[in-house]
């Protein structure tokens, strides 16, 4: 067997265990929030997220077994996705200070930015568009409050 073949088949079989695991953890996660309470403000948003990640996954799936991929030669290297963990790792650890809605404006700025967006009022913009319809939604549809510093948001 060709070894450019053989690295194709391990990647596709490893692809597609992350899709059945991906969807084996939302199933158990969905059920199990069913049983601790079929109440449907229980199920409002974890429902609905359910469905659309295990069409997600189906579609992944089905394409993955149809669809011939070889990998690719230039694999992206470890370096470059330290600086996003550590920018996801301070956006969560930030939030109680920041707020939620300025924090998810700072990382997704701050994330377009590193990934080589540089027209500075399209990443301002798409940043603000999303904090703030993140924060609008988070906000009502959480039976808690969510912590904000700019937007306020009491429903």
């Amino acid at each position: 067997m060709n070894l450019r073949v053989l690295s194709s088949y391990r990647h596709k079989m490893a692809d597609l265990s992350v899709l059945v695991t991906l969807a084996g953890i939302v199933i158990w996660y969905c059920w199990d929030a069913f049983t601790a309470s079929s109440h449907i403000l229980n199920l409002m948003l974890i429902l609905p997220v359910t469905i659309i990640v295990l069409l997600l996954c189906l579609v992944e799936f089905v394409s993955q077994l149809y669809v011939e991929r070889l990998p690719s030669e230039q694999s992206e290297p470890i370096v470059t996705i330290i600086p996003v963990v550590a920018l996801f790792t301070s956006y969560v650890l930030t939030l109680p200070w920041l707020g939620f809605d300025v924090g998810t404006f700072l990382f997704v700025g701050l994330f377009l930015w590193s990934h080589g967006e540089r027209r500075i009022q399209w990443t301002i913009g798409y940043a603000i568009c999303f904090a703030a319809l993140m924060a609008f939604f988070f906000s009502t549809m959480l039976p808690y409050p969510m912590p904000m510093l700019i937007l306020y948001t009491d429903y």
